[in-house]
């Protein structure tokens, strides 16, 4: 029996589908020859040509982005190829029927390789066909967009005088805000790019957060941007705990005795100083040591939480009642109920679940206010001490919701007015603030903070060193979905916030209704409700820039774009007015950090290879997206602030680094791109100890790709990293003044947190354009910065 072969189909004709005219052959388009009959090529669009020169390649494959010289153009417009092209024709490489004629009669000539005529672009009526590759916008690879801001305010806003002291009120005056002007916008902004050290400037610190609360956009000072919220909530009840009471509450041993009963955590072992002459301190919880005892002039402190920190924020304190806290900083901490704990994503804990909330105090020492012993010191460690001040745990709230996975306090001022008589621990306690969490029973959960100096605690005897043990019997308000568990949240003002849940949706829901009594909490309804990703939202960040309406005016309305990223490695931007998420950037990582700066008004996260980038979100540079830093190991915690343009990174390998956001844009000029390690975490198994390292030399940040077409090698992270030395939150001191806003808070997966002072620095130790006067334009003329061609 003969083989029966299927029959062949036939070729569709492309050409009389587009309606285009056949060659002489009845050969359309799809059927044209190749121009090159060489044997070695293997017909794929992205082999390279080895034959072609170049120097007189055609501009459509050019694909640098440095625009070509004129003689390099007038090459490329005169000359001819040097060999036939290897690459085979689209299909919609369509022409006229006199130029596929005229290929097909060059391939078959004898005679050598020919000029290839230009494509006719009018093939397919109403569609633009370009022959040549257009200009492209983007500059070269050595050049980076000056960072915009969303929200440009004009007017006067305050700058400091002086520069800011820890424990001091800070004077200020008066001065033109970066968007008064144009030329003020250009100098500040370029002024930013002349910071060389690992904090803010203090000379350019300016308060650039926005809040409806704010009202009209011509307040200056701090108390008219930042004013007190919800002063008519009061404190819900609480009791005070004795030791014994609150043992579940507090981070335990993994084991227990033999009675059943919890052990307290042991103490950690590290190694502080500098390299080669460190010192052992074995530390146990809730205590305290000072970095100046190792290195003169530091104000760093680190103490001990007892367990992994996951949540860590600064509370904000009104200005007229920072006097009365002795300018003290107060400062959430939320650990887990031991180092072996871990929480599974979406899976809920029931009520009680017990765990706590430590509020530690950064307030001056006994001794600051006697500065006589100075004299008798011959390396002034003690007086750096008493400058630095000391960290102290003033109470534990004991709570019944589990570990927190998120804390942040209310952005605005919400503690009680404080009387000029009052005195610590007389009268009734008043209200620290309003503190804001989602929790491992899957609510998001509000507490009404008491000030620890306003509590008497006489009923019950306690160590001087500890802390005290406070049950709040009743949260302020609690929100809990059904089908959900919620996972991280954001303020975006005093009222309204934003949740991300596990099954990838975003709630919205005002909160300032609830706080007053207005609407009750078991009726309490999203506003909105939208799904945004398809796994669970690992972090959100609202965009705080006014809306302005259609006749360009700003309007007293909440923020409407939030930016969020989650586990599905998507990050995107949501306008809740039509609930549809457009997607910047796609990542194989998950989405651990999304923050909004307000100085580059963009939305800084993370991107595949352990980089950090910031997408604008501003119009003319819309999802325009830089790499900011690259650390060697996956990032926890990014923390921007509104005051200064620096970015802090905690990073998995135990490293904390802080980096300029509004560095020069080109590189190769004055400043280089500089990344600093305020400290380095290890761990050894072997021994199970800890070693803190510090005062690392700045280090100019690698562009990767540029290094990889240049054939260079990086150092990279082995990618092996103990658990235990992971940064897991980096928080600036937003909220209370522009004196605070070098105070830099982290805290790690081994219970030991950290707060430093950084300080910016000029390059050269010069200010750019005379001095700050010059920058803020206070002082008529022209510069020699206003020349440099730095766009």
């Amino acid at each position: 029996m003969t083989r029966q072969l299927r029959t062949r189909a036939s070729r569709p004709n492309y050409a009389a589908l587009m309606g285009m005219p056949e060659d002489e052959n009845g050969a359309g388009p799809s059927q044209a020859p190749h121009e090159n009959d060489n044997d070695d090529d293997s017909g794929s669009d992205f082999a390279p040509d080895a034959a072609a020169d170049p120097a007189e390649e055609d501009v459509e494959m050019d694909l640098d982005d440095d625009p070509p010289s004129p003689a390099a153009a007038k090459k490329r417009k005169h000359g001819s190829r040097s060999g036939a092209s290897t690459r085979e024709n689209s299909v919609l490489d369509y022409g006229s029927a006199s130029v596929v004629s005229s290929r097909a009669k060059k391939v078959t000539s004898a005679a050598g390789a020919k000029t290839t005529p230009r494509r006719a672009v009018t093939a397919i009526p109403g569609l633009a066909m370009s022959t040549s590759k257009p200009a492209h916008a983007a500059p070269n690879l050595h050049h980076r967009h000056r960072s915009v801001g969303v929200y440009k305010k004009e007017g006067k806003v305050e700058r400091l005088a002086g520069p800011p002291a820890l424990f001091e009120p800070e004077a200020t005056v008066l001065t033109n805000a970066w968007a008064a002007s144009e030329v003020v916008s250009t100098r500040v902004n370029k002024s930013w790019g002349y910071n060389v050290g690992p904090g803010p400037l203090w000379e350019l610190v300016e308060d650039r957060g926005w809040f409806k609360e704010t009202g009209s956009t011509n307040r200056t000072s701090e108390r008219e941007l930042r004013p007190r919220v919800h002063g008519g909530v009061a404190l819900r009840p609480y009791e005070i705990l004795s030791p014994s009471d609150a043992t579940p509450y507090l981070p335990s041993d993994i084991g227990t005795t033999e009675e059943g009963a919890l052990k307290p955590p042991p103490a950690v072992a590290c190694s502080f100083g500098p390299y080669g002459k460190q010192s052992r301190r074995e530390m146990h919880m809730f205590q305290a040591l000072k970095m100046s005892e190792f290195f003169p002039n530091s104000k760093a402190h680190v103490f001990n939480a007892g367990a992994p920190v996951w949540g860590l924020d600064w509370c904000p304190i009104y200005p007229d009642d920072r006097l009365h806290h002795q300018y003290a900083q107060y400062l959430a901490v939320s650990p887990f109920p031991s180092k072996s704990h871990s929480p599974m994503i979406g899976t809920r804990v029931r009520r009680p679940s017990p765990a706590c909330i430590q509020i530690w105090s950064l307030k001056p020492s006994d001794r600051s206010g006697d500065r006589m012993h100075v004299d008798n010191d011959g390396d002034g460690n003690d007086f750096a001490g008493d400058v630095a001040g000391e960290m102290r745990c003033e109470m534990v709230l004991c709570i019944d919701s589990g570990p927190a996975f998120e804390l942040k306090w209310c952005p605005l001022p919400s503690n009680d007015a404080c009387g000029e008589d009052a005195a610590p621990g007389q009268g009734p306690a008043k209200k620290l603030g309003i503190l804001g969490g989602t929790f491992e029973d899957g609510s998001l959960t509000f507490y009404a903070v008491p000030d620890p100096s306003t509590i008497t605690a006489a009923a019950v005897e306690r160590p001087a060193d500890q802390p005290l043990l406070v049950k709040l019997t009743e949260p302020l308000l609690r929100i809990e979905l059904e089908e959900t568990a919620c996972w991280a949240f954001d303020w975006a003002n005093s009222e309204v916030v934003a949740v991300g849940c596990t099954n990838g949706s975003i709630a919205v829901y005002n909160v300032g209704k609830a706080f007053r009594g207005e609407s009750p909490s078991q009726t309490l309804l999203p506003t909105h409700y939208f799904t945004a990703h398809q796994s669970a939202i690992r972090s959100l960040a609202w965009v705080r820039a006014p809306v302005v309406s259609a006749s360009g005016e700003i309007t007293a309305d909440d923020p409407t774009v939030i930016a969020s990223g989650g586990y599905d490695g998507v990050e995107c931007l949501t306008d809740i007015r039509d609930m549809c998420g457009n997607v910047i950037n796609r990542t194989r990582d998950v989405v651990t950090a999304m923050e909004f700066s307000a100085y580059t008004g963009s939305a800084v996260t993370i991107d595949h290879e352990n980089m950090v980038k910031a997408y604008s979100v501003s119009p003319s540079m819309l999802g325009r997206g830089h790499t900011i830093i690259e650390p060697n190991g996956p990032i926890w915690s990014i923390a921007a602030s509104d005051y200064h343009p620096q970015l802090a990174i905690g990073v998995t390998d135990g490293s904390c680094l802080t980096t300029n956001t509004m560095r020069t844009t080109r590189r190769g000029g004055l400043v280089p791109f500089l990344e600093h390690k305020i400290y380095q975490l290890d761990y050894s198994r072997a021994t199970g100890e800890y070693r803190m390292l510090e005062n690392f030399l700045p280090k100019e940040t690698q562009n990767r790709p540029v290094a990889t077409r240049q054939n260079k090698t990086l150092p990279v992270g082995t990618g092996a990293w103990p658990p235990e030395v992971g940064v897991h939150r980096v928080v600036w001191n937003d909220g209370n003044g522009l004196g605070r806003t070098p105070l830099l808070a982290s805290a790690t997966a081994s219970g030991l947190c950290r707060v430093d002072w950084l300080m910016g620095r000029w390059v050269r130790d010069q200010l750019p354009y005379m001095g700050i006067e010059g920058m803020r334009g206070e002082k008529e003329g022209t510069f020699a910065e206003d020349d440099e061609d730095s766009d």
